[in-house]
């Protein structure tokens, strides 16, 4: 009874364990499935002697080994017994690292194997069996083309038919607008050994306008591409260049406004836009006159007055959304034109946009949309006008007039400046002022020449006060030096 009271709790066990889960004692019965001690591994070593007991303190029970770690006696050469039931939460058996046979483990350094016992095992990371590769190709979207580039440069050798040449370089334009300017010369370059019939010229003003109307956000750029092929296309055939050939084929559209303005959803969109294309049109196209000035086409804007008159006949809400985006667009120079003209128009169109607002069955949207444009009219379509310049400034209408102003001093040291209401005899009393001293500078600098007697009749006096002092002052310096 002594013995069992002696041993501390748990002293004993961890190392059975490790032995083949026997129950017994040091006899080593107890083993289940039938194992006996003729399974246990012949070269272990005896276990060490008990270790002396301090007094009054219990002995912690030894340290669990890792679970890495090979259990003791697994280089034993003696036959395994039987499959032992897995415990809770171990790890499935195709999960657990593999024993390397006998002949292998006695190659191993005995270093390696206690640091594997001291470290565990790394758990690859997922981010390993990610399909990204820094040698994967270029992204490219969906429709571009890589050898975009290579193929213009070569010019239209690779390309069968004109129509072929002129949608790529169209569609190239409609992703990448800002290659116009790097681009376009080639383009019209190419486009002059190529377009040498009217056939040819009419294909390609058909497939620009196609491109300039079926995509909204090609008809800015359709437009400066029209304004630039109608001053480098060098083909004049007698149907007309390039540009009366657009014109013929905008005026075609325009004839069948009042149908379009009324037609179902799908005509109305492509007739919305055909206006905002001749609406850019008029902006960006330029005809040279014959002494070099520039103007714009009037036959647009012509046009442009009667679309609105279309849209505003058949007030359904995407027609006054077309004429609000148009108005937006052109207004600002439909305006100035007219005005030059000595033309009202301007002011009609208003007067008809208040009456839709009040008249129509539109929306509500569409409504506060008219009104907000009727009001960016009335700030000048938003247009501001150069401040004033510095001489056409004044203190009436500019409040910073006498911001650079210089300050000037009265006698007494009262600052004072161009915005004062007595400025003038201030001022004046401060040239008297300078006029007295003609030969001081504002820092007191003498400019006057030697052998001015009023000058130096100044220099000379001395005050009886100062005079007796400064006497006093060289006196005491005489002492103290001869000390």
């Amino acid at each position: 009874m002594s013995d069992s009271f002696d041993r501390a709790p748990g002293a004993g066990r961890g190392r059975s364990r490790g032995l083949g889960r026997g129950g017994g004692g040091p006899e080593g019965g107890g083993f289940p499935n039938g194992a006996g001690p003729a399974e246990r591994p012949q070269h272990q070593p005896p276990p060490p002697p008990p270790q002396p007991k301090a007094p009054g303190f219990l002995q912690p029970p030894p340290l669990r080994q890792p679970r890495t770690a090979p259990p003791p006696g697994a280089q034993g050469e003696g036959p395994a017994g039987p499959a032992r039931p897995p415990r809770p939460g171990a790890l499935p058996e195709q999960s657990r690292p593999q024993r390397a046979p006998p002949s292998s483990l006695d190659k191993i350094p005995q270093q390696n194997s206690e640091s594997a016992m001291a470290k565990p095992q790394v758990v690859v990371a997922p981010v390993l069996m990610s399909k990204l590769s820094a040698t994967a190709p270029e992204f490219y979207p969906s429709g571009y083309s890589s050898n975009y580039t290579e193929s213009y440069e070569d010019g239209c050798e690779d390309y069968p038919t004109l129509s072929e040449y002129v949608q790529d370089f169209l569609n190239h334009l409609t992703e990448q607008p800002g290659s116009f300017e790097t681009e376009i010369e080639q383009f019209a370059e190419t486009l002059n050994g190529w377009v040498t019939t009217d056939d040819a010229l009419q294909e390609l003003v058909e497939l620009i306008y196609q491109q300039a109307t079926s995509i909204p956000n090609f008809s800015y750029m359709g437009a400066r591409l029209c304004n630039y092929l109608s001053h480098h296309l060098t083909i004049s055939p007698q149907s007309g260049n390039f540009r009366q050939l657009l014109l013929q084929r905008c005026r075609t559209e325009y004839e069948a406004k009042d149908q379009a303005a009324k037609g179902d959803d799908g005509t109305r969109k492509r007739f919305h836009a055909f206006v905002l294309f001749l609406g850019e049109l008029y902006l960006n196209l330029e005809i040279k006159g014959t002494n070099g000035q520039v103007t714009r086409a009037d036959i647009l804007q012509v046009g442009l007055r009667e679309l609105l008159n279309a849209l505003f006949s058949n007030p359904m809400d995407d027609n006054l959304i077309c004429a609000v985006k148009l108005l937006k667009l052109t207004g600002s120079v439909l305006e100035d034109t007219w005005k030059e003209k000595g033309k009202t128009d301007m002011e009609e169109i208003i007067q008809r946009i208040e009456n839709v607002v009040l008249d129509a069955h539109c929306s509500r949207d569409v409504k506060q949309m008219l009104l907000k444009l009727v009001e960016l009219r009335s700030s000048n379509w938003g247009r501001v006008h150069a401040t004033s310049t510095y001489r056409e400034a004044t203190p009436e209408n500019d409040p910073n007039y006498f911001m650079n102003e210089p300050t000037f001093y009265t006698s007494d040291g009262v600052p004072f400046t161009a915005a004062d209401p007595d400025y003038q005899e201030k001022y004046q009393e401060l040239l008297e002022r300078e006029d007295f001293f003609p030969d001081y500078e504002e820092n007191g600098t003498d400019l006057s020449g030697a052998g001015d007697p009023y000058l130096d009749d100044i220099d000379d006096e001395m005050d009886p006060e100062i005079e007796e002092a400064y006497e006093k002052f060289c006196l005491e310096s005489e002492r103290k030096r001869k000390q």
